[in-house]
């Protein structure tokens, strides 16, 4: 009678478990956000972005899953194609000891990036162009800085502000 009794309840909860998954199967999967494709075009030649390759390429790193992240509020299906062209970095590498340290001092030595990008749905083109973005006062607006930008603050804000005025509709 026991074992008539464990089979009966195993029994009951793999027809539950059916059922459950059927009803979950039955509702709607939310559509998967968009998506970006982030490239450079000579970075060794950009203005400012490090001195060595490894900063280059961490700058760039961070840069690039950035915009990922950002591309991520675009419908599904759309899909932001974005090369930087050129990159200058807040403030200025100045001289200290046996390294280099970057100075910020609000005089001319603003953010800057120049890129060129493409957005698609499927084989469409929705939207194409280049864009010059720099922050004249990026040290004046430090109130309007999220700390939870992290490293490259002044240059990720300038991205979030280009892209929100670029893409995201009111």
């Amino acid at each position: 009678m026991r074992r008539t009794h464990r089979h009966a309840i195993r029994t009951s909860t793999w027809a539950l478990l059916l059922v459950a998954f059927g009803s979950l199967a039955a509702l709607p999967v939310p559509a998967a956000a968009g998506g970006a494709e982030v490239s450079d075009h000579q970075p060794d030649r950009f203005t400012d972005i490090g001195l060595t390759p490894h900063e280059r390429d961490q700058a760039l790193a961070t840069l690039t899953a950035f915009v990922q992240k950002l591309a991520r509020q675009l419908p599904a299906g759309q899909t932001l194609q974005l090369q930087f062209t050129d990159i200058d970095l807040a403030g200025r590498l100045l001289p200290f000891r046996a390294r280099e340290v970057r100075v910020l001092t609000g005089q001319a030595d603003w953010p800057r990036i120049d890129l060129r990008y493409t957005l698609r749905a499927g084989d469409r083109t929705l939207a194409s162009g280049t864009a010059d973005l720099a922050d004249l006062n990026y040290l004046a607006d430090t109130a309007f800085l999220d700390p939870r930008l992290g490293e490259l603050p002044y240059e990720k804000r300038l991205l979030q502000q280009w892209f929100t005025r670029t893409f995201v509709r009111s």
